[in-house]
């Protein structure tokens, strides 16, 4: 009955849409969401629209794949953590594929419709400094950008205090006696005995190589993301002003588990325990 005391007629089953694949994906809301700017038209520019909103969906998907490593972790889960690690590596060689088709593209055709990209640039992708983030990565590259779209300013900020990859990974050396202490020192220490203790931390063991393997793909993503930027663009200053390649390159020494690589130097040089 509604409000007046009348019986009103619920809609039946037939009135119903029924689920379809284009109507669960939304793909006719999808497809409308690329509207190249370029006049005349520019061929190309629909393929760049295009990858670069799958690099979007791609990101939203790490970081929600990065959220519940972390959340296993914190509850000692480390088999479905190292699951979810394989899933992400295997992200990440997507995104890299991508970029040979963005690479199908060139320099000239893609100067067609650089101006018309304006102050846009892939500097200023939030998801990708989300997932910068909940890797553990600094924040003060994240501050920088927050001028530029303000909305995105509450989401990082509140992102930067959130438990992230590196934190979970060491409070779980912490809380199983590994890990005493802080600093290089104390991490070394922690993770020498986890890998000379086969019987005891080979979990622990194969976890440490699937953040190394994650750590390794992030950075072929980024060596490759730069390689692209330098062939299309050479030197120059990024669109909209950013540093461009400059700045690509400065990302490649960055690494989320330092101490993950450092420990090779030091079981290379046969300072292990026996």
């Amino acid at each position: 009955m509604d409000r007046k005391g009348s019986l009103s007629a619920s809609p039946s089953d037939s009135d119903v849409e029924p689920l379809t694949y284009s109507r669960y994906l939304r793909v006719g809301e999808l497809i409308s969401l690329q509207c190249p700017r370029s006049d005349p038209p520019a061929h190309e520019e629909m393929l760049f629209i295009v990858i670069h909103q799958a690099y979007e969906l791609w990101f939203k998907q790490i970081v929600f794949e990065l959220d519940a490593f972390v959340d296993h972790v914190n509850a000692d889960r480390i088999w479905p953590s190292s699951r979810i690690l394989e899933r992400v590596r295997e992200i990440f060689r997507v995104l890299i594929q991508q970029i040979e088709v963005l690479e199908t593209m060139t320099p000239l055709e893609f100067n067609r419709f650089r101006s018309a990209v304006g102050p846009a640039s892939g500097f200023q992708s939030f998801q990708f400094r989300e997932l910068e983030l909940v890797a553990g990565g600094d924040s003060i590259d994240v501050t920088k950008t927050f001028h530029l779209e303000p909305e995105w300013e509450t989401r990082l900020a509140e992102r930067t205090s959130k438990p992230n990859m590196r934190a979970a990974f060491f409070d779980l050396l912490k809380r199983h006696g590994l890990l005493v202490g802080d600093g290089p020192a104390a991490a070394r220490t922690a993770l020498l005995k986890i890998l000379e203790d086969d019987a005891n931390f080979a979990m622990l063991q194969g976890l440490c190589e699937d953040l190394i393997r994650f750590d390794e793909q992030l950075l072929l993503w980024r060596f490759r993301h730069f390689q692209m930027a330098e062939r299309m663009i050479g030197k120059n200053v990024g669109t909209g002003g950013s540093p461009g390649v400059s700045y690509l390159q400065s990302t490649l020494q960055k690494r989320c588990f330092p101490e993950l690589w450092d420990i090779r130097t030091h079981i290379g040089n046969g300072k292990h325990y026996h």
